[in-house]
């Protein structure tokens, strides 16, 4: 801390001294000198634009890019967004120069002429008017700050003629006051031009101190001020000192820049005999926090080295996703989703040298908009796949919406079953549809099978007349119980109920009543055997028949099938096993158990088949 409490054996040292001494040091001087530019660019500076920042600008089709240069036009200083527009006109450029060259190609294909072939797109004019707008606005606001920065200068200028004109015109009763004032009029100037900032506030400081050590006639206004200027400059350089061992260097450089900042532009000059002194420790804890900045930024250097490497080895693993054998949507969604795992990898990776920034930025993008041209592609193939399915889908509404009120049922419905199947083989639609055309197409579909269903549950007069003479047969049956049951008589009755034909699908119940009695008429035979067998199984298979009661008829195809297939493996085994008897007498009990169980097996088979044959006749 500064001996604030005698002035005696002080060195005398005047502003040239200073300005001498800090010119003998020439890395001090420089350290000075980077935060004065430093502070001399924050007025003019715009806001900057980090890369990690952007949207993707090139996965956006050209409505969006539309919309997203109108709202930071809209919404953003127009200074700040030039990153932005360069990439966004660099995307919507090359995204339209593709569709016009599709549309010319097209066009010529059709037979068209070059030179009649023009081409309007909506976009492009909004594009364009927003554009214009943009460069008009960044044109105007440059403008007006160099404008600004000029007025400014002028402002600063007349204060310091002021200041001189006090000085060299001082009245000892009212000067004070009017250095005040022209002080708080410096404050509320705005900024000037970079290379203007350093000088005007030199010349405005020299002339602040000539005033403070002309100022005699009022000591007492003076050594108050020296006095608490001085324990300002204190406080700032004890706050240095507390910076320049915060372990953030990019942090406690930032606040040295304000440091300066107060102390070049809020607070006024000392007591020359501590100018020097207190400028010194100032400096040292300026340098040293220099020191460390500059100590960082070589670590750093080498490791913004190796992150060239690494964010290299990303981009390579980008260029190097397989596409080539995506042909769905979830194809692409896995490599999107790796591609967003890579890109996130490269941003994390962080900075590298200013030297190498740009070259892998454009590398990076360029692997990125290789991919995005390729998944643009195959989207826009699948959008135009799926407004070929739209329309096909359309189709089979329309024939739905035909047919729903049809009375030519076998017609109707032969053709309702294969629309409903076509439409499950056609693929997706877009989105905004779907719900919409499906709606009608089960409604159409859902109108004609209540139909038809109520039909079939009614019958047609046939089926009515059908179930009639039948419900005649059961009575007369019903009637005959005392009547001699033979085999030719249940053949025969069976005969002609099948011949009446089918009922009702609501009165099939009488299907197994019949049935019922038909089984009921067979225990009362004498008689056991194949044929008995095979009429009670074709009774069964009619009375499931008439019951609808398809998977029972399926079941028992399957069923069959099985039994056959196993019968026709035995027999191929006992066959095989025959051939081993060397002693081929039939009085040998070995293959006479053979042959017994052959001719069984076959004429097994035999029936299977007969019942199998009876399914395959089936209408159903």
């Amino acid at each position: 801390m500064l001996d604030t409490t005698s002035k005696e054996n002080q060195p005398q040292v005047t502003n040239d001294t200073i300005e001498n001494n800090l010119s003998s040091n020439k890395i001090e001087q420089e350290v000075v000198e980077e935060i004065d530019n430093n502070l001399a660019e924050d007025s003019e500076k715009p806001v900057e634009i980090k890369e990690e920042t952007f949207p993707n600008y090139d996965e956006m089709d050209l409505e969006n890019l539309v919309s997203k240069f109108k709202f930071l036009l809209e919404n953003k200083p127009v200074q700040s967004i030039n990153n932005h527009v360069n990439a966004i006109k660099n995307s919507f450029d090359s995204q339209f120069s593709k569709t016009l060259a599709e549309k010319k190609k097209q066009f010529l294909e059709e037979g068209g002429e070059s030179i009649n072939f023009s081409y309007s797109n909506p976009f492009k004019n909004q594009f364009n008017t927003f554009y214009k707008s943009f460069k008009e606005q960044r044109n105007r606001y440059y403008k007006n700050l160099e404008t600004e920065l000029k007025d400014n200068l002028e402002l600063r200028l007349a204060v310091i003629e002021q200041l001189k004109d006090l000085i060299e015109n001082a009245e000892p009763e009212t000067m004070y006051n009017k250095f005040r004032d022209i002080q708080v009029r410096w404050k509320k100037i705005g900024p000037v031009a970079r290379e203007k900032y350093n000088d005007t506030w030199r010349t405005f400081h020299h002339h602040v101190e000539r005033f403070y050590d002309l100022l005699h006639m009022s000591k007492d206004f003076r050594d108050l001020d020296f006095k608490h200027n001085l324990e300002e400059k204190l406080k700032l350089v004890e706050k240095a000192e507390k910076l320049s061992e915060n372990e953030d260097v990019n942090y406690a450089f930032k606040q040295l820049q304000i440091l300066h900042k107060m102390w070049k532009e809020n607070i006024g000059p000392v007591a020359r005999e501590y100018r020097e002194e207190v400028w010194q420790k100032f400096s040292a804890a300026t340098k040293k926090i220099h020191d460390r900045r500059h100590d960082n930024f070589k670590k750093l250097k080498g490791k913004y080295e190796e992150n060239v490497g690494k964010k290299l080895e990303v981009i390579s693993k980008i260029e190097n996703i397989n596409i080539s054998e995506n042909k769905t949507h979830k194809d692409w969604q896995q490599s999107i989703k790796l591609l967003e795992s890579l890109r996130e990898q490269f941003f994390k990776i962080g900075n590298v040298p200013r030297s190498e920034s740009e070259k892998i930025w454009n590398k990076f993008k360029e692997a990125t908009r290789n991919f995005n041209k390729e998944k643009n592609a195959f989207y826009k193939k699948v959008k135009s796949s799926q407004q070929e399915n739209l329309n096909k889908k359309k189709e089979l509404i329309d024939q739905a919406e035909k047919l729903k009120d049809s009375e030519d049922w076998e017609m109707a419905t032969e053709v309702m079953k294969r629309i409903q199947a076509e439409w499950k083989n056609i693929g997706h639609v877009p989105r905004k549809y779907s719900d919409k055309i499906w709606s009608q197409f089960k409604n159409a579909c859902n109108h004609y099978f209540d139909r038809y269903h109520k039909f079939q549950n009614s019958g047609s007069p046939e089926e009515q007349e059908a179930y009639e003479k039948k419900k005649v047969l059961i009575e007369d049956l019903k009637k005959d119980a005392k009547k001699e049951i033979t085999l030719e008589y249940i053949k025969s009755i069976t005969k002609d109920w099948r011949s009446i034909g089918k009922v009702p699908y609501s009165s099939r119940r009488i299907e197994s009543d019949f049935s019922k009695h038909i089984d009921s008429l067979f225990s009362k035979l004498s008689i056991e055997g194949e044929e008995k067998e095979k009429i009670k199984f074709e009774n069964q298979m009619m009375s499931y028949l008439g019951d609808k009661n398809l998977r029972k008829l399926d079941n028992e195809q399957l069923s069959l099938r099985k039994k056959v297939d196993e019968m026709v493996r035995d027999i191929q085994q006992l066959e095989n096993n025959m051939s081993f008897f060397a002693d081929k007498d039939k009085d040998n009990p070995l293959l006479k158990n053979v042959v017994n169980k052959l001719e069984s097996h076959k004429k097994n088979l035999t029936s299977l088949k007969s019942k199998l044959n009876f399914l395959n006749q089936l209408d159903y």
